[in-house]
């Protein structure tokens, strides 16, 4: 039986962002609600030294490759729907693992 690893990044912009504070209060409610309503697992990815970018890598195991794909597809929508800043990039990639 095949395992497939989903991986979405996305990217935010956050315009006008001065402090760590902000950025955080921003991520983490991001993670929070990705994490209850997907059970995906989700970190901040590489932007860490930015105060004005932040990229979130939600990760999620199917058996399913569409079911994968389907349930990243509407992560990243529901993402891009709640989040208060702007989304400049998403993108999903599919592994497969024996």
């Amino acid at each position: 039986m095949p395992l497939f690893v989903a991986v979405l990044t996305a990217e935010f912009s956050l315009d006008g962002n001065d402090n760590l504070k902000a950025k955080r209060r921003v991520a983490n409610s991001l993670k929070q609600k990705v994490r209850n309503r997907f059970n995906v697992a989700v970190a901040e990815a590489g932007t860490e030294n930015c105060l004005t970018r932040l990229k979130l890598a939600a990760v999620s195991l199917s058996n399913s490759e569409s079911h994968l794909r389907s349930r990243m597809d509407k992560c990243a929508l529901m993402m891009e729907a709640v989040c208060t800043e702007k989304m400049t990039d998403s993108q999903v990639e599919i592994y497969a693992a024996d």
